[in-house]
């Protein structure tokens, strides 16, 4: 049985978020997004609004006495026909910087996505509660990192003691960009996600920018990073390019510059390192699109398979190979002149060898032991003496 509570419902407001650059005002409260609501608005698309609106990083920081904490929100679940049914989203909630609890909220809306049409069906549901007990009773730093894979209207606040916004550590502020990888994919739970590990062993505060499927060099994307406060930023560019099939090398290697040239506006001198696809072997020498095999979904499993032909390579399609030896090349080139911009090679992260112990399931993106593998390696290389974002990076 639960201990009586006297409940203090305390207003969701900016002030108790870090990761969300926008809140959207609804019915029944506040929607986290990671695009404003201008970059939203110049190309109203289904997958990018369910991504950005997916609080990825998104976590509810304050500071408070309470032994107990419930958080009220409407998720919107998603389901794919003739797919499994997917996890409930993961809550997790960090003490001091450490895990002291998980939970899911069952109810909410559902999304149900047809992935031979791509057709989508939303049915609203009611709210739930996520609550998490017995928490030490003395002065302490509580975190709700929300899931990371399930949009989530948040609702109500309650504590049994009053909250305060929790003071700034002083850290510095890491904003990064990429695809579903840095999305979080098929992560375990909200920390879990590579670059959350990443943060989280460099004791850096992340923004996560990471879109699933929507890593496109959209330039309302660079405008929204230069107008971010950072200390440090990454950008992890190129699968989704291929998978999308969106560009040749005549249209990606311009974007790639405009995408830097509007970042550095903001950020002339932050350090900015640029990092190239993990292995993907269907797409290193395949062009894209990429596309669900529909022939395995019927036996539960969600595989993709590349469409391209390589051939046609020759007249300029991207494939994985493509990308890497084009970001190489830019980077090389305006490194010359800007000294803060880096490079990294995303098979550093997760190569050959990776693939052999730690195959991709889906054949596109990593488990959560890989999340936590990629996140290692890129706190190791990235955030070391040497490296792009060490101690010694300009400030």
């Amino acid at each position: 049985m639960h201990t009586q509570h006297h409940w203090i419902t305390t207003p969701l407001t900016a002030d108790l978020l870090r990761g969300a650059l926008d809140l959207e005002r609804t019915e029944h409260g506040v929607l986290p997004h990671r695009l404003p609501a201008w970059a939203r608005a110049q190309y109203p698309d289904g997958q990018l609004a369910m991504a950005e609106s997916q609080p990825s990083g998104v976590r509810l920081v304050f500071r408070t006495r309470a032994t107990a904490v419930e958080l009220d929100t409407r998720p919107t679940k998603r389901e794919y026909t003739g797919a499994p049914p997917r996890p409930d989203g993961v809550y997790e909630l960090l003490v001091d910087g450490r895990l002291a609890g998980r939970g899911s909220v069952k109810d909410g809306n559902t999304l149900t996505i047809d992935m031979a049409t791509g057709s989508a069906e939303l049915r609203t549901g009611p709210a739930g509660t996520v609550r998490f007990d017995g928490l030490p009773g003395d002065d302490k730093d509580v975190e709700i990192w929300l899931p990371h894979n399930e949009t989530t209207e948040l609702v109500a606040l309650r504590t049994d003691a009053p909250v305060d916004p929790a003071p700034d550590r002083g850290r510095r502020v890491w904003l990064h960009h990429g695809s579903s990888i840095s999305h979080g994919s098929d992560a375990a739970g909200p920390t879990g996600i590579w670059p959350a590990v990443a943060a989280s062993l460099a004791g850096v505060e992340l923004v996560n920018l990471g879109l699933a499927g929507s890593a496109l060099l959209d330039p309302f994307t660079a405008r929204t990073l230069r107008d971010t406060p950072a200390d440090l930023i990454s950008l992890k560019i190129g699968i989704n390019v291929v998978n999308a099939d969106a560009m040749r090398v005549r249209a990606f290697t311009p974007a790639v510059h405009g995408f830097l040239d509007t970042i550095r506006e903001g950020h002339p001198d932050v350090p900015l390192l640029v990092v190239s696809p993990i292995l993907c072997p269907i797409h290193e020498d395949t062009p894209g699109p990429s596309a669900p095999d529909l022939d395995h979904l019927s036996d539960g499993q969600l595989r993709f398979v590349a469409m391209g032909d390589p051939a046609e390579t020759a007249a300029g399609k991207l494939t994985l190979r493509v990308v890497r030896d084009e970001l190489a090349r830019v980077v090389a080139q305006r490194a010359k002149e800007d000294p803060h911009l880096y490079y990294l090679d995303g098979l550093r992260l997760y190569g050959e060898a990776d693939h052999e112990e730690l195959p991709l399931p889906d054949q596109l993106h990593p488990d959560a032991a890989t999340h936590r593998r990629i996140g290692e390696r890129f706190a190791e290389q990235v955030f070391a003496a040497d490296g792009a974002f060490g101690p010694a990076a300009h400030r």
